[in-house]
């Protein structure tokens, strides 16, 4: 493994922000570091650059460990959310100062030259900060981060400040950069489409632990919580039992489901994750709910439904199966209905 988090702890004024996480990181995956506000992932990301001491626990490089190896001589790139580009100097200045640095200026201005041409800035050299877009400056941060070759990258929240327009374009161009220069990456985001987007790899941190790793479509399909589930968006979380011939017992009635191969003894407790697209609409189908009311979402109509036994499910659909208070039949689809191992009792 190029990258190894071994049991990472970490505290502010006792209080701990980190507890226990370890991460594998494999040379030249995206890896992005995902979760809400205040979970540990920049501090993770402060830990690995040695900004940031840990209490307990190892990073290790390629075997080896970077225990009192200061942040300049680990060789990491590091781009923040806000850039940090240097106001006073242009933008081949800002790209060449970690060159000049460490002693490269002769080489400079030919990887300026590259890196430019690389982001989609060509010849922008003697142009000034402050004349810059958003965008821009995100690229001029990027191509920085990467002059001297890191042998890691790390970027916090870099697209946060961008509207969403521009955000979703520059996912993109980012990880098309990031796959044609090939360097390891950590990436932080609190944003699952962003993460899902860029990243090979995904690990969801929440209150300082590591929920789930893994590729991202593989985490968004095999919720490894209800935690999990509710944090990418999937809130049709249902209690229920197994039964004895592998199904799920529920106010809706019993449902077959997607499950990792574990199926508990019949009569123990289950969760169900509804995926919003797991639902069909048919007058006659024996699940009738009531139709609440829709939104429409630009690329979906977001529509509530409520069965008569109190739950409430929301669905993404092309268009509504009628006007709200519509009674209506529901069927789900058993492949977009997921049965979580552990208990309910968070929902």
């Amino acid at each position: 493994m190029f990258l190894e988090l071994q049991a990472i702890v970490c505290t502010y004024d006792a209080t701990p922000v980190l507890r226990g996480v370890s991460l594998g990181v494999s040379e030249g995956s995206i890896t992005a570091l995902l979760g809400p506000s205040g979970c540990g992932k920049t501090t993770l990301l402060r830990v690995v650059a040695g900004l940031e001491p840990a209490q307990h626990g190892a990073v290790l490089l390629e075997g080896q460990s970077l225990t009192g190896v200061p942040p300049y001589r680990r060789g990491f790139g590091l781009m923040f959310q806000d850039y940090a580009l240097f106001p006073h100097l242009d933008v081949a200045g800002n790209i060449a100062f970690g060159l000049k640095v460490q002693g490269q200026g002769r080489t400079a201005p030919q990887r300026v030259a590259e890196l430019l041409e690389l982001v989609g800035l060509r010849g922008y050299e003697r142009r000034r900060v402050y004349e810059l877009s958003g965008g821009e400056r995100q690229r001029v941060a990027l191509a920085r981060a990467l002059a001297p070759r890191p042998r890691l990258l790390m970027l916090d929240e870099p697209l946060a400040a961008l509207d969403r327009a521009l955000r979703e374009r520059l996912q993109d161009e980012l990880r098309s950069i990031l796959r044609r220069v090939g360097v390891t990456t950590l990436y932080v985001t609190h944003d699952q489409e962003e993460a899902f987007a860029l990243a090979d790899h995904v690990a969801l941190l929440n209150q300082g632990q590591l929920e789930q790793h893994g590729p991202p479509e593989l985490v968004y399909q095999q919720p490894a919580s209800t935690w999990v589930a509710s944090f990418l968006g999937l809130n049709n979380l249902v209690a229920g039992h197994w039964c004895a011939d592998g199904r799920i017992a529920t106010p809706l009635g019993q449902l077959a489901c997607r499950h990792n191969g574990s199926i508990g003894a019949p009569g123990s407790p289950v969760c169900i994750v509804i995926y919003p697209d797991a639902a069909q609409f048919h007058a006659d189908a024996p699940c009738q709910v009531s139709i609440r009311e829709h939104q429409f979402r630009g690329r979906s109509h977001r529509v509530l439904v409520h069965h008569q036994s109190g739950l409430s499910l929301s669905f993404d659909l092309a268009n509504p199966p009628g006007p709200p208070g519509t009674q209506i039949g529901l069927l789900l689809d058993p492949e977009r209905i997921y049965a979580l191992e552990r208990s309910i009792e968070a929902v």
